[in-house]
């Protein structure tokens, strides 16, 4: 039994130094997503929200990224480093919100309301980013709005929590996409409920991806980069996460003496899981990363005409996100 446990700690060390050799051999560079698993993160060269990665990134002299995340995230790598070759340890590591957007859809929607200008959030494909007029995240969003004309009619997509969410912050009337993130989605008003009763000192702390009936429990909603630094501004202290559970591993790393305690969700049949994990960011592993270093595939792969396209909305929104106060976009 001993030889056994030696065996699994040993094949995990070597997966481990392995991985960093590759890494050396291949000038890579590597990024995880707060919402990838512990090992992950703890072996990246960066840890952090999808764009700031993508920035990240670009700024340095590597000639591969492999990114841990989903595709949209790696996407955005690619069009912001288009002559870096760009590496995702699972292509199925997809985004429900990102499919509750498909392109076609999304060009008829805009073709229909032609004096509309289309904000985009950040967790959509390639193709409907090329289809906006901005891009947002969850940490510029409201600051962007507001620096739109008031007479300026808006679609925002995909996201309608999201864009309910900045419609209240804002005071203005947009046009939602009726699109949603599974995760932040089904997190259960009532477990929620009973969280509060049994910990009466902790702070909720929320992402504005959740349904406006949760949002109204939180005492802090933000980006993940927002979240963490809340809890690392009130360290010693109690907290109820709402988002997804991965985020907890740089938060206690960050908030010492804190404890953090996830919201369950509900499933479709009513049923309470005990913890809500995105299903589409733990299809990377430790050995899928592994085997796309090692194989250099799958690649993100997008034509330069797409890219082009793409990344003016990017741009766009880097451009209008210059002086933002705690902006990191």
């Amino acid at each position: 039994m001993l030889d056994t446990v030696q065996g699994t700690i040993s094949a995990a060390l070597d997966l481990e130094s392995d991985i960093l050799r590759l890494k050396r051999e291949m000038n890579a560079v590597i990024l995880a997503h707060y919402y990838q698993d512990d090992e992950i993160q703890d072996i990246a060269d960066f840890v952090g929200d999808s764009l700031d990665l993508s920035r990240k990134a670009a700024a340095t002299d590597a000639d591969v990224i492999v990114f841990c995340g989903v595709k949209f995230m790696a996407e955005t790598a690619k069009i912001l480093s288009p002559a870096k070759q760009v590496l995702l340890p699972d292509l199925k590591a997809g985004c429900s919100l990102e499919d509750s957007c498909p392109p076609a859809q999304f060009k008829a929607f805009r073709a229909a309301h032609p004096d509309h200008l289309a904000l985009t959030y950040i967790n959509c494909s390639a193709e409907v980013k090329a289809l906006s007029d901005i891009i947002v995240t969850s940490t510029n969003a409201k600051a962007i709005v507001e620096q739109l004309p008031r007479e300026q009619k808006i679609i925002f997509a995909p996201d309608r929590f999201l864009g309910g969410y900045i419609a209240k912050q804002t005071g203005r009337d947009m046009l939602l996409w009726q699109g949603s993130c599974m995760v932040h989605e089904r997190f259960s008003e009532k477990e929620l409920v009973k969280l509060k009763v049994r910990h009466p000192n902790a702070k909720v702390i929320a992402h504005p991806e959740c349904p406006e009936a949760l949002l109204n429990h939180a005492h802090h909603i933000g980006s993940t980069s927002s979240l963490l630094q809340y809890t690392a501004d009130n360290a010693g202290m109690e907290f109820i996460v709402m988002t997804e559970p991965g985020i907890i591993h740089q938060m206690e790393k960050r908030s010492a003496g804190s404890r953090f305690i996830p919201v369950p969700g509900m499933e479709a049949n009513g049923a309470c899981m005990s913890c809500n994990n995105c299903p589409y960011m733990k299809l990377n592993t430790m050995e899928k990363l592994h085997a796309c270093m090692r194989n250099r595939t799958p690649e993100i792969l997008l034509d330069d005409e797409l890219i082009e396209r793409a990344k003016q909305p990017l741009l766009r929104m880097l451009e209008m996100s210059q002086g933002i106060s705690g902006s990191k976009p």
